[in-house]
């Protein structure tokens, strides 16, 4: 049964995040239009070493919307997060991380050029990439190491978070990749995109290894 709005996030080593992460999403789906009953989050724990898995269920019993999915090892943040996309019900998904660094509340804002200009996606990007320099460098060469061998082309300092349709989606999943990059995916499924400008914050450590799993 679909929904109005489904709420994607991993989860790995970001268990004490969750619960502010939960308050928080739900409050900006209700500002973005969407009615309680009609939305869901779902959680998938992508091998967390820690009580993640733990912290998960915790927020679950308190919020009836939360869905869980826990994967048999750590995969990597992009089949994780495809693995989100592939469970998600909603008319509207809306993918973010799950550390509080990208807010929840940036919802509000693509679903209003969404409505607006009648986008398929809405996704972040950063004026200036957050990190100490190597992140920083590091991550501008990937996207220039990338843009140079590929045909479809990857907007610099890309976020994890975007609002996409469920046609978007189900064209992304469609793709059937067994190592997915899921922004390039994103780039070469077509539709009309919209890169929002947002502003990271710096909540946690990096847990994810970048040459694997760039964001």
């Amino acid at each position: 049964m679909n929904i109005g709005l489904s709420i994607v996030a991993t989860i790995y080593l970001t268990g004490c995040y969750l619960e502010e992460f939960t308050e928080r999403a739900l409050a900006a789906a209700e500002q973005a239009g969407f009615a309680p009953e009609d939305v869901e989050v779902v959680f998938v724990n992508d091998g967390s070493p820690d009580n993640a898995l733990q912290d998960a269920l915790a927020v679950r019993k308190r919020h009836p919307q939360v869905r869980v999915i826990d994967l048999s090892r750590n995969f990597g943040h992009h089949k994780a997060m495809m693995t989100g996309l592939r469970e998600s019900r909603g008319e509207y998904v809306f993918l973010l991380d799950s550390d509080l660094e990208e807010s929840p509340e940036w919802l509000i804002e693509f679903k209003a050029h969404m409505t607006s200009h009648g986008y398929d996606a809405v996704y972040g990007v950063q004026d200036t990439r957050k990190g100490k320099w190597f992140e920083r460098c590091s991550g501008e060469l990937f996207y220039t190491i990338f843009n140079v061998f590929s045909a479809y082309k990857v907007t610099s300092n890309s976020v994890t978070a975007r609002l996409m349709t469920r046609d978007f989606v189900d064209a992304l999943i469609a793709h059937g990749e067994s190592a997915p990059f899921l922004f390039g995916l994103a780039s070469s499924t077509g539709f009309a995109q919209y890169p929002c400008t947002v502003q990271k914050k710096d909540s946690s450590p990096t847990s994810y290894i970048f040459i694997r799993d760039s964001c």
